[in-house]
C-alpha cells in the first residue's frame, strides 16, 4: 500500500521538478542507486519494470525505504497493464508510470488514490489523460514528439496542462532550460543521469553528483522565470 497520499506525491514531483529513472535486478546496487539520487536531492525516485522479477526487487526497495527513510517516495514505471499497475500497488509503489496510456490503469490508480502518469505524445492524448484522472501526464518520448517546443505548443491553448517529459531529457543547462522555459512542470530522466559506466564502476558518489547538479540547474531555470 502507498505510504504517501496522492496530493503528496504530485506535490514532490513538481516541487523537486526532477523524477530519477532507473532499472536494475541487483537489489544491492538498486539500493545505493536510490541512496545516491537521495543524498543528491531527489527524494523521489521511479524505477522500472524492465526486467523478470522486478517487482520483487521493488517489493524489497520499497519496505527497506519504508523502514530505513520515511521521506523516500518510491513508483514503478514502463507499466503497461492493470494487472502490473496492481502488483506493484500492493508492493508499496506511491505513484505510476506508463510508455502509453491505459484507461483500465488510470481506473486502478484512481481507486487506490495512487497518480499515474501515462505516455502520451499528442494534445488529444493528454488531454484524455487529463479527462480520466491524470494530473502530471508524461510526455514520451519527449525528444521525439517534438521536445520543448511540442510542450510549450500544447500548453498554449491549455495552460493547465502538467507535463513530465521523459526521453530526450539531459542533465545539462540547455536541456533542462529549454524543458522548464516551455513550462513542463517536472521531467524524468534515466540513463543520462544514472549512467550505465557509473553503475557499472558502483560510483554512487558520480550519480549523487548529477543528480545535485541537475537540481541546481532546474532551481536556477525557475528562479529566472
Amino acid at each position: 500500500m502507498a505510504q504517501f497520499s496522492k496530493l503528496e506525491v504530485l506535490t514532490a514531483m513538481e516541487a523537486t521538478g526532477l523524477i530519477p529513472v532507473f532499472y536494475n535486478k541487483d537489489f544491492e546496487v538498486a539500493t545505493e542507486i536510490v541512496k545516491a539520487c537521495i543524498r543528491g536531492g531527489a527524494k523521489i525516485v521511479e524505477f522500472t519494470n524492465r526486467g523478470d522479477y522486478a517487482y520483487q526487487v521493488f517489493g524489497k526497495l520499497s519496505q527497506y525505504f519504508s523502514e530505513s527513510d520515511e521521506e523516500v517516495i518510491l513508483g514503478i514505471g514502463s507499466v503497461i497493464d492493470p494487472y502490473t499497475a496492481a502488483l506493484y500497488i500492493n508492493n508499496g509503489a506511491n505513484f505510476i508510470v506508463g510508455p502509453v496510456l491505459n484507461q483500465e490503469v488510470a481506473k486502478i490508480c484512481n481507486r487506490r488514490q495512487i497518480p499515474y502518469s501515462p505516455g502520451c505524445g499528442t494534445a488529444s492524448e493528454i488531454s484524455l489523460a487529463n479527462e480520466i484522472g491524470c494530473d502530471i501526464v508524461k510526455i514520451f518520448p519527449g525528444g521525439l514528439v517534438g521536445g520543448p517546443s511540442f510542450a510549450k505548443a500544447v500548453m498554449a491553448p491549455c495552460p493547465w496542462f502538467k507535463l513530465m517529459p521523459t526521453g530526450g531529457v539531459s542533465p545539462t543547462e540547455e536541456s533542462l532550460s529549454a524543458w522548464f522555459e516551455a513550462g513542463v512542470a517536472c521531467v524524468g530522466m534515466g540513463s543520462k543521469l544514472i549512467t550505465k559506466d557509473l553503475v557499472a564502476a558502483k560510483d554512487w558518489k558520480g550519480i549523487e553528483e548529477n543528480v545535485r547538479q541537475a537540481l541546481a540547474i532546474i532551481k536556477e531555470v525557475r528562479n529566472k522565470k
